[in-house]
């Protein structure tokens, strides 16, 4: 055990404890490039439409073509005449994304997966220097979950996408793991709420946790990304804030979409109406949101820093009225805070029970080939595939397939929130022992004493 916990330890280590660094650094390389090649040989021998489409790409370059020539036009511009696609960002995202335009497109789509491989990299390396992992161990440890969580669906659908939710993810990790003492600490959550409203929550964490200063920065960030967008964009920013359009969850297409893995989506998969599910949904959110914020802070103050900067992501993605598929990147981070409890874990018990929750989160998100269709392909699978989905769906619709789910549809196409919720709830249970027991030791609710 001694050189188990000393992988994870900030102090020198002895020559067996570099011995398991080096072997987790082998092993770690082995499964990245594995991952690798196998994604740059399906990217090779399949059309580019099946693994880099770019389709939310598109959209977002179009949106803010739009911005510049036709601003007017903005939120009611529908992406080529089908009313359940459009343009769903703030204004100073369309100004940021009439920027990728100079750029071919099959170029920008390579740039952005490579750019978000980048990026999801990074997440994970923070992730394990914030949990203390030695130098070697931490690069074993990032390229073996990176390599893992690379073919996760999450990943695979922002990749194929074009979306920007890893480079997101990676922004917020790596601006709120920066010393407090940085005087610009903050500044980089603004820019990504600027961009997707969701990373608010995120600066209601840093007020919540008293980093006054560094809220203080991003509300400053936000504020002046929201001028800019008054000064270049009058007309759409007036309807986007001031007319209340950021509000409906519709805009974005039908909320109960079988890729919405939200609380609001799977109510109203439940109870069979946008405008039924609502009230139930603003009760549960409303909950959820103050449980999740309480543990995160709890975690914070029991100096569990990183594991309180996920419990607050995880709440984000729950009460969020609309949670993407591509949303759940954040199990990489997630899984990093799982495998840490795990190495630490000082009984046999607690120890293969975070291996199990581990190999379980994995699975649930696992890219998984759509082995029940007669078309099944290798690519851009997923068990919440599974159930069945309308197609580019809008508005509310009593025939939407996602009503009529029944059996092991229900709990495949509902998978990735029932996974969370399962997250959410370990989560509570040790922000609960920390609160009742605050003197335990650092280690001592992860490692199961």
């Amino acid at each position: 055990m001694g050189a188990r916990v000393s992988l994870v330890s900030k102090h020198p280590a002895g020559e067996q404890d570099r011995a398991g660094g080096r072997a987790l650094l082998i092993t770690g390389a082995a499964v990245a490039a594995v991952a690798a090649v196998a994604y740059l040989v399906a990217v090779a021998t399949h059309p580019m439409a099946v693994m880099l489409k770019g389709f939310d790409l598109q959209v977002y370059l179009d949106g803010g073509q739009q911005a510049l020539h036709h601003s007017g036009n903005l939120y009611h511009w529908y992406y080529e005449n089908d009313p359940g696609i459009q343009f769903t960002y703030t204004p100073f995202a369309a100004l940021l994304f009439a920027v990728g335009s100079v750029l071919p497109f099959h170029a920008l789509v390579a740039l952005v997966a490579a750019v978000s491989t980048v990026a999801l990299t990074a997440t994970i390396w923070i992730a394990f220097r914030e949990l203390g992992w030695q130098p070697m161990a931490r690069a074993g440890a990032t390229l073996l979950l990176t390599g893992l969580v690379f073919w996760t669906e999450p990943v695979q659908r922002a990749l194929f996408l074009g979306q920007v939710e890893l480079v997101l993810m990676a922004l917020v990790v790596w601006d709120l793991c920066q010393p407090d003492r940085r005087w610009w600490k903050g500044a980089a959550t603004g820019l990504a709420a600027a961009i997707k409203l969701v990373p608010l929550l995120f600066i209601i964490y840093l007020v919540l946790t008293r980093r006054f200063r560094q809220a203080a920065v991003a509300v400053a960030v936000f504020a002046g990304t929201v001028i800019i967008g008054f000064a270049v964009l009058p007309g759409p920013s007036k309807y986007w804030w001031i007319d209340g359009n950021f509000f409906q969850a519709g805009r974005t297409g039908f909320v109960g979409d079988q890729q919405n893995q939200s609380l609001r989506g799977m109510l109203t998969r439940l109870v069979g109406s946008v405008n039924g599910s609502f009230a139930l949904w603003l009760a549960v959110a409303i909950v959820v949101g103050l449980l999740g914020l309480a543990a995160a802070v709890v975690l914070y103050n029991s100096g569990r820093s990183f594991a309180g900067l996920m419990a607050c992501a995880l709440t984000a993605l729950l009460i969020s009225p609309i949670s993407w598929d591509h949303h759940w990147v954040w199990i990489a981070p997630g899984l990093a805070v799982i495998i840490d409890a795990a190495v630490r874990a000082r009984t046999t018990v607690a120890r293969i029970a975070w291996w199990v929750l581990a190999a379980a989160v994995l699975a649930a998100y696992g890219a998984w080939p759509d082995f029940w269709s007669r078309k099944a392909g290798l690519l851009q699978g997923g068990l919440i595939n599974y159930a069945p989905a309308s197609s580019f769906a809008h508005g509310d619709n009593p025939a939407y397939a996602e009503y009529h789910w029944h059996g092991l549809q229900l709990i495949a196409g509902n998978l990735y929130l029932l996974a969370g919720l399962g997250l959410f709830v370990v989560t509570l249970a040790i922000a609960i022992r920390l609160a009742v027991s605050p003197k335990n030791s650092r280690n001592a609710v992860f490692a199961g004493q």
